[in-house]
């Protein structure tokens, strides 16, 4: 699990990993990254379709989501996230996971960006998240996968086999008599 203070989501997009990019970019459309969530154990998963034709830095994030309700955009970009990963995605799909993480209802979130001659980014969809897109100087696209609410469960143990369970109705095979 890795942890940093008060990291948001756009400034994750805003500021990518370093890509490369051996061709020039070329055009941006709504529909060139998606993301598709998952959570197994204690690791969610983004698995993310990259059809930009080029490298791009995505990362994704959790945000507590108490009562596996939204909270409001503004909480999430005060508070920040800080169970994320983050990786240059080449064209195609790739799986990224957040593991070790603890138990409790979170917002899944994921932000991809690209530089170059058409900078652009793509941004999980979220009530509200318009009012902070409008403020970067590029393409900005919402990504129809909504941001969605994750839940880690607890690993409960596992039941006692049926083969090692003693027969009570014979209580004499217990007591070996």
């Amino acid at each position: 699990m890795r942890m940093i203070a008060r990291t948001t989501l756009l400034a994750a997009a805003a500021i990518p990993l370093a890509i490369a990019a051996t061709a020039p970019a070329s055009a941006t459309a709504p529909t060139d990254v998606t993301y598709a969530f998952g959570v197994t154990g204690s690791t969610v998963t983004n698995t993310i379709t990259n059809n930009t034709g080029d490298t791009i830095g995505c990362t994704t994030s959790l945000a507590p989501a108490p009562g596996g309700v939204l909270p409001p955009i503004d909480d999430l970009m005060r508070n920040g996230q800080s169970l994320y990963q983050q990786d240059d995605i080449p064209p195609g799909t790739t799986t990224q996971s957040v593991t070790d993480v603890p138990d409790g209802s979170y917002v899944a979130l994921a932000s991809c960006g690209r530089e170059g001659t058409d900078p652009a980014m793509w941004v999980s969809d979220y009530p509200g998240i318009e009012q902070y897109l409008v403020q970067f100087p590029m393409t900005a696209y919402t990504v129809r996968q909504a941001s969605t609410v994750v839940i880690v469960p607890s690993v409960a143990p596992a039941p006692p086999a049926a083969a090692n369970t003693p027969d009570l109705d014979d209580l004499g095979t217990l007591f070996g008599s």
